[in-house]
C-alpha cells in the first residue's frame, strides 16, 4: 500500500477541534445563561446524545482524512535497467578539422553533430569535454547536465587555441579529469584527424598513465589523410580586406599511432572517412560502453480510498440521526 497524497493526513487532527466546537457550542444553545441554583444532577439524556453525536461527526474526519490521502494498492512493480558510465570526449579543433572532405559541412561541425547525438543517447553518463589543436583546454567537467555539455561543445570553434595537433595534451588533460572518478567504467574517446605534431606530453606516455588509472581510451580518426580542401583567410596586402578561398593542403594522419593508444588502454580504434562512417562509430562505441544497474519503479495501482470515504460518510450519517431523534436539527 502507499498513499498518493500523504498531506492530507494532517487534517485528521482537525477531528479534536470539531469536537470540542460541537460540544460547546450545543452546551451554549441549552444553557446560554448561567442557572444560579441549578441542582448538581447526572448529566442529561439530551447531553449524552450530543456528546455521542459530536463525537462521531469529529470521528469521521479521520476516515475522511485517510481518504483524501487517496490509499492505493500497488498490484506491479517494475524492474528498470539503466546504465552509466563517466566519459570525457576528446575533440580536435585544429586548422586541419575545417576541411570540407566532409560535406556539405567540414569536420569539425560533422563531428560535433554527431557527438551531440551521442551524448543525448546516453542520459545517465557523467560527460565531460576537452578540446585540444597545440594546446588543450576543458571545455566542460564530468556532468549529468547534458543541456550545458552540449551548449559547451556547440561553442568549440577553429582557431580559439594555438595551431597543431598536441594528442598527448588532449588525451593527459582528459586523463585528469577522470583520475578521481569512483564509476565502475572510465572511458576516453579521443577524435582527431591528424598526426601529433605539438605539446610536451608524448601521446603514448599519456595512454599509459590512462592505462595506469583503468581507464579505457577509444580513438576515431576522421578523414583519410592525404590532400583535402581547407577554407583559408588572406588578407589583401594592398587594401588590407580579408577574403576566403578554398586550398588544397596535404594532411598527415598518424592511423597507427592511434590503434596502438588504444590497444594499450583496452580500448579500440575506428577511422571513419565521411559522416555516415563517423555516426556509425559513434553507434558501435555507445553500445560498448555500458555498465548495468537495476531499480524498481511502481507502474500499477488501484484507488483504496472508497472504504475510508464510505466510514466517514457512516458516521456523519449516525451522528446526524442521532442528534436528529430528540427533534432537534443536526445543525
Amino acid at each position: 500500500m502507499r498513499l498518493a497524497e500523504p498531506a492530507w493526513l494532517t487534517a485528521g487532527g482537525l477531528a479534536v477541534v470539531a469536537a470540542a466546537v460541537w460540544w460547546l457550542r450545543r452546551r451554549w444553545q441549552r444553557y446560554p445563561f448561567p442557572v444560579v441554583g441549578r441542582r448538581r444532577m447526572g448529566m442529561p439524556i439530551a447531553s449524552i446524545t450530543t456528546l455521542t453525536a459530536g463525537l462521531l461527526a469529529a470521528a469521521a474526519l479521520v476516515p475522511l482524512a485517510v481518504a483524501a490521502a487517496r490509499p492505493q494498492e500497488v498490484l506491479a512493480r517494475q524492474q528498470e535497467r539503466a546504465e552509466g558510465v563517466d566519459l570525457v570526449i576528446v575533440l580536435d579543433v585544429s586548422g586541419s578539422m575545417a576541411a570540407l572532405d566532409f560535406r556539405p559541412s567540414n569536420r569539425l561541425a560533422v563531428a560535433k553533430e554527431v557527438i551531440s547525438d551521442f551524448i543525448d543517447g546516453r542520459p545517465y553518463d557523467r560527460i565531460g569535454l576537452v578540446a585540444f589543436a597545440g594546446a588543450a583546454v576543458t571545455l566542460c567537467p564530468l556532468t549529468l547536465d547534458h543541456h550545458v555539455a552540449l551548449e559547451l561543445l556547440d561553442k568549440a570553434g577553429l582557431r580559439t587555441l594555438p595551431d597543431g595537433t598536441a594528442i598527448g595534451l588532449g588525451l593527459g588533460t582528459a586523463v585528469t579529469r577522470l583520475r578521481h572518478s569512483t564509476a565502475r567504467s572510465k572511458v576516453i574517446v579521443l577524435v582527431t584527424d591528424g598526426a601529433s605534431n605539438a605539446g610536451q606530453l608524448d601521446p603514448l606516455s599519456a595512454a599509459d598513465l590512462a592505462a595506469s588509472e583503468g581507464i579505457t581510451v577509444h580513438t576515431v580518426l576522421v578523414g583519410s589523410g592525404g590532400t583535402v580542401p581547407i577554407p583559408m583567410t588572406q588578407r589583401d596586402p594592398r587594401t588590407g580586406q580579408e577574403r576566403e578561398r578554398i586550398v588544397e593542403m596535404e594532411v598527415e594522419t598518424n592511423p597507427e599511432l592511434l590503434a596502438q593508444i588504444a590497444r594499450n588502454c583496452g580500448g579500440q580504434s575506428f577511422v571513419a572517412r565521411d559522416p555516415k562512417a563517423l555516426a556509425a562509430v559513434f553507434r558501435e562505441i555507445d553500445g560498448m560502453e555500458k555498465t548495468e544497474f537495476t531499480s524498481t519503479r511502481l507502474v500499477r495501482y488501484r484507488e483504496r480510498f472508497e472504504p475510508w470515504a464510505l466510514a466517514a460518510l457512516g458516521l456523519l450519517a449516525a451522528a446526524l440521526l442521532i442528534e436528529g431523534a430528540g427533534g432537534r436539527t443536526p445543525w
